[in-house]
């Protein structure tokens, strides 16, 4: 038995998909309800920057359909700092802003590094358990992307698993993949995209990637030429919830590549 595997994008509001995922003429307010029922995620990246008010929130809910999910990348005011353990206060606001009105919608809160920022392992440690395990009776789940090379470390992945964080898959020409199953989801993110290209990523890569899902969604682990590897791989082989988002490269094209990998997933 295989778990949900959501395919999304990358906020909603981008002047370029107009004409390209949107219809021509979609008035601007409409957006949200059609990419919620073109594709079955949404990493909102706006919370990155900026707070919003709890029915902000529950507006969004209440644009999307029954069983559409949406991942919220957590302040910059969390992440980029020198210390990371002194981040409690700000985790709690934005944890507190209204996350939880989204219900059954909310998906994995994304907690995103600069890449300059280097692995400490105490500082590390300590920023994990300010991740609070739920919100106003809501559970709450983490994932964190790392983009330093310090980070390729065994006691990094072991600190995530037993603090049941899950490491962000990166599929990026910048960033390093780590592939390590550390909690009870698995995040990706598809960065290699190119808008030269239809689809984002070329066909074989799709293909690929889709592979990569139904393992993932089923409790295997992908191998292979040009497959994910992990450092130290050691999860119990269950069914996992898993997130795919097109981001960043490709970003034109990015709706195509997630409506593709939907219909390769049938």
């Amino acid at each position: 038995m295989n778990a949900p595997i959501r395919v999304g994008i990358g906020g909603w509001t981008f002047e370029p998909w107009r004409g390209t995922f949107y219809p021509e003429g979609l008035a601007q307010k409409k957006e949200l309800e059609f990419a919620s029922r073109a594709l079955t995620a949404i990493e909102v990246n706006g919370t990155y920057y900026s707070t919003f008010k709890p029915a902000t929130f529950e507006g969004w809910a209440k644009t999307a359909p029954d069983g559409f999910v949406f991942t919220v990348k957590a302040s910059r005011f969390c992440t980029n700092r020198k210390v990371l353990a002194e981040a409690g206060d700000s985790v709690a606001r934005f944890v507190g802003q209204g996350l939880v009105e989204l219900g059954d919608k909310l998906g994995p809160i994304l907690w995103q590094f600069m890449a300059t920022k280097k692995f400490d392992a105490e500082d590390f440690g300590a920023f994990l358990k300010l991740l609070p395990a739920k919100h106003d009776g809501v559970a709450l789940r983490h994932a964190v992307q790392v983009r330093h090379d310090s980070f390729r470390d065994p006691a990094f992945v072991a600190m995530c698993r037993a603090a049941g964080v899950a490491i962000v898959f990166a599929d990026s020409p910048n960033y390093p993949a780590i592939a390590d199953i550390t909690g009870d989801f698995v995040y990706a993110r598809l960065e290699s995209g190119e808008d030269d290209n239809p689809l984002c990523y070329p066909e074989p890569d799709l293909a690929r990637w889709a592979d990569a899902a139904r393992l993932w969604a089923s409790g295997g682990k992908p191998e292979g030429p040009r497959l994910p590897y992990a450092i130290d791989e050691t999860p119990a082989e269950r069914p996992r919830e898993t997130f795919i988002f097109f981001i960043h490269g490709g970003k034109v094209r990015a709706p195509a590549a997630a409506q593709e990998m939907l219909r390769r997933l049938g």
